[in-house]
């Protein structure tokens, strides 16, 4: 019974001095911890549950959209214009599972790699492992150990499936849309799913043809459309401009009690 009771107070003060860590900015804490949340480890949980939630004052920012349409490189953008703004960023890149190891096969944070020394960056891949819905199972949680480790902007990139990855916006606000020009008949079956939840479209490669046709196809279905070429950077001001605005209404009809 004593060794018992003595393992108990062991395990924590182990789980608190974890979460100490983690609300202290350590990067290898906050590591540990999602570890512990995507492996479904109790003690990882109950960490996440006693410990460390609070009010929510990160912007979770949803990127998601079509493979191929550049939704790495604009995140890499925004990361940088965030940054620009002192912001502290966490990025969760949600890749497709190995089928050797099971785990991420980490493609996102390759196409990242020009912030992985930054300090104020956080990258982490995640793998499916099977979840549906474009989201690996503990990217929820994730996000609330960013928060909770002091990170402003949290990045949440999907793995770009196609119009069913929607999970995103249970978790995001506002949810970006990254599509390519050409899209033709694929416009209509993006109305049924991932045009109904985006609250902005981002249409990048502008600079292909085909980019004029589809803003305005796009114009006639979403409130905001904007066209980006991200491997400039050209059009991400113009982003980031839209998703502050969109987070200033939402916070500005949340206040108003609706």
């Amino acid at each position: 019974m004593y060794g018992s009771n003595l393992q108990t107070r062991r395990e924590i003060g182990d789980s608190l001095a974890l979460a100490s860590r983690v609300k202290a900015g350590d990067v290898r804490a906050l590591s540990r911890l999602i570890t512990l949340l995507e492996s479904r480890n109790q003690d990882g949980i109950a960490i996440l549950r006693h410990f460390l939630p609070g009010p929510h004052r990160a912007a979770v920012i949803g990127i998601t959209g079509y493979p191929g349409a550049g939704k790495s490189t604009v995140v890499a953008q925004l990361v940088t214009a965030y940054r620009r703004l002192g912001l502290k960023v966490g990025v969760l890149a949600v890749d497709i599972s190995s089928p050797v190891t099971g785990g991420a096969l980490l493609g996102d944070r390759i196409r990242m790699q020009g912030h992985t020394l930054d300090q104020g960056v956080y990258i982490r891949s995640m793998a499916t492992r099977g979840q549906h819905g474009g989201l690996a199972q503990a990217t929820s949680d994730a996000t609330f150990v960013l928060e909770a480790a002091g990170y402003e902007i949290i990045l949440i990139e999907t793995i770009g499936v196609g119009q069913n990855e929607v999970d995103v916006a249970d978790i995001a606000r506002p949810m970006v849309a990254v599509v390519a020009p050409g899209l033709g008949d694929e416009v209509q079956a993006m109305k049924a799913g991932l045009l109904e939840l985006a609250h902005i479209v981002v249409v990048n490669k502008g600079d292909l043809t085909g980019a004029d046709s589809t803003l305005r196809d796009l114009r006639d279905w979403c409130p905001t459309v904007l066209r980006t070429i991200a491997t400039t950077g050209e059009g991400i001001p113009e982003l980031v401009a839209a998703i502050a605005e969109h987070q200033r209404l939402r916070d500005l009809q949340g206040s108003s009690g609706r």
